[in-house]
C-alpha cells in the first residue's frame, strides 16, 4: 500500500503524498524529537524534510526504499537545524504547566537531568546513530545506509554515545549512593 501512496505522489498525486505524511509524521517526529531535544527546532525539521521529501519524491527510484529516504532526509534536517542553532549554547528548559504533580516512579529527576546533559553532550550524528539504532530499532548496516556513511563509522558513533550515556547512568547512580549515604 505505501509503495502504491509513493507511486502516486510521484506522479504528482498530493493527496497520496498528504497521507503517506499522516503514515510517517509521528516517527518523523519522534526522531528529530530525540536529536535535537528541542520541540519548536523538531518540528522545524521534520517540515523541512517533508518538504524536501514533496520536492524531490519524483526522484525516488524505488518507492519500496521510500522509509529509509525520508528517515535519511529527517536526519539531515536535524542535522542543519543543529548548526543554524548552535551558537545559542543557553540551557535554560520551559517548564510543561501541565506536567504531572507526582514522583516518577521509573527515573528520579536527578537521573533524567543527568540523562539529559549526557545526551546534549552528544553530536547530532551520534544522537542520530543512537536514535535510530534505540528508539527506531533499525540495525547498524540500515543506518549506515539511512545516513550514507560507512559502517564503521556508524559502530564507531554508536559506541561513543553508549559510552557517554553509560557514565552519566554510572555517575548519577555514583551521586544517589553518596546522598543517602550508601557509597
Amino acid at each position: 500500500m505505501r509503495a502504491e501512496l509513493v507511486e502516486r505522489a510521484q506522479r504528482g498525486d498530493q493527496l497520496a503524498f498528504s497521507e503517506l505524511v499522516l503514515l510517517d509524521a509521528d516517527r518523523c517526529y519522534a526522531i528529530a524529537y530525540r536529536i535535537l531535544r528541542d520541540v519548536e527546532r523538531a518540528e522545524d525539521a521534520v517540515q523541512e524534510a517533508l518538504l524536501l521529501a514533496w520536492r524531490d519524491v519524483h526522484q525516488l527510484r524505488d518507492p519500496e526504499r521510500y522509509g529509509p529516504w525520508l528517515h535519511r532526509l529527517v536526519v539531515n534536517a536535524c542535522y542543519a537545524e543543529a548548526r543554524r542553532h548552535r551558537r545559542w549554547s543557553g540551557h535554560v528548559r520551559a517548564l510543561a504547566l501541565d506536567a504531572p504533580y507526582g514522583p516518577d516512579p521509573i527515573v528520579s529527576v536527578h537521573d533524567r537531568d543527568a540523562l539529559e546533559r549526557a545526551f546534549a553532550e552528544l553530536s547530532p550524528e551520534q544522537r542520530a546513530v543512537f536514535v535510530l539504532h534505540h528508539h527506531v530499532g533499525q540495525s547498524l548496516e540500515a543506518i549506515a545506509e539511512v545516513l550514507e556513511v560507512p559502517l564503521g563509522t556508524v559502530k564507531s558513533r554508536l559506541h561513543y554515545a553508549t559510552r557517554v550515556l553509560r557514565g552519566a547512568i554510572t555517575l548519577g547512580e555514583l551521586a544517589e549512593d553518596r546522598r543517602r549515604g550508601t557509597a
